[in-house]
């Protein structure tokens, strides 16, 4: 790292392999951050490349979120950096018209432990690491919305993104004094492998916005849950 490189912010972005992750990678580099992108698994991705073009302003670390181990790991092998920024991105779903009375227990698991337990996991590991006036953001989605669930449909993967967006607000209330930024992130429906082909954003169109924002609320205390126009998404 060059004298120049260490003068600039740096955010760990946990999930960073594909994506939205992976577009955010690329979105902090082009606003002259570092970053510290995670990937699971030793197989070669994209991520890998971005790396190669960086002038080494992008490292990449090994976590599968889900593992309790590796996030304990993870910790072991920052534990002396500072962060300005910790980021996790996490997310699956399951069949979208599976109600939440035909979902198998194992499925509901699945998604539950990937989308509210494993982030949070993360974030109470890492958090320490991450700067007095620093930002922790998690991604959640419109669709953990309670109020704005007028449609029905995705029961399971709602119910985890409401379930991550009220750890989140537990977590704040333990930590509020702290003076951290918090965001929980609303991305839209992108065309992702999760978003499907169908979404009505390309992740041109809502990567910018998500660091955006992210970058606006940076410096500011208090838990916000915003979508990635900044506007404020009601709990």
């Amino acid at each position: 790292m060059t004298p120049e490189s260490s003068l600039r912010k740096t955010v760990l972005l946990i999930g960073a392999s594909r994506g939205l992750g992976y577009a955010m990678a690329a979105e902090f580099l082009n606003r002259d951050w570092n970053v510290v992108g995670t990937v699971r698994g030793s197989a070669r991705t994209r991520l890998h490349e971005l790396a190669e073009r960086s002038a080494g302003r992008l490292a990449i670390e090994s976590l599968d979120i889900t593992m309790q181990e590796q996030i304990a790991a993870l910790r072991a092998r920052v534990a002396d950096r500072t962060f300005d920024m910790l980021f996790v991105n996490a997310g699956v779903t399951n069949d979208p018209k599976e109600t939440i009375g035909e979902v198998s227990t194992e499925e509901f698991i699945r998604v539950m432990v990937t989308n509210a337990l494993s982030p949070m996991r993360v974030v109470e590991t890492l958090h320490p690491l991450v700067a007095g006036d620093g930002t922790i953001g998690v991604m959640s989605s419109g669709q953990g919305s309670v109020s704005n669930n007028t449609s029905g449909q995705r029961e399971v993967y709602r119910g985890s993104k409401a379930a991550l967006n009220m750890f989140m607000r537990s977590f704040a209330a333990r930590h509020g004094a702290h003076g951290r930024a918090m965001v929980l992130m609303a991305p839209g429906w992108v065309r992702t492998d999760l978003g499907g082909p169908d979404a009505r954003l390309t992740i041109e169109e809502s990567v910018p916005g998500v660091v955006g924002t992210l970058l606006a609320a940076h410096g500011t205390p208090g838990l916000r849950y915003l979508d990635y126009l900044g506007r404020t998404v009601p709990w």
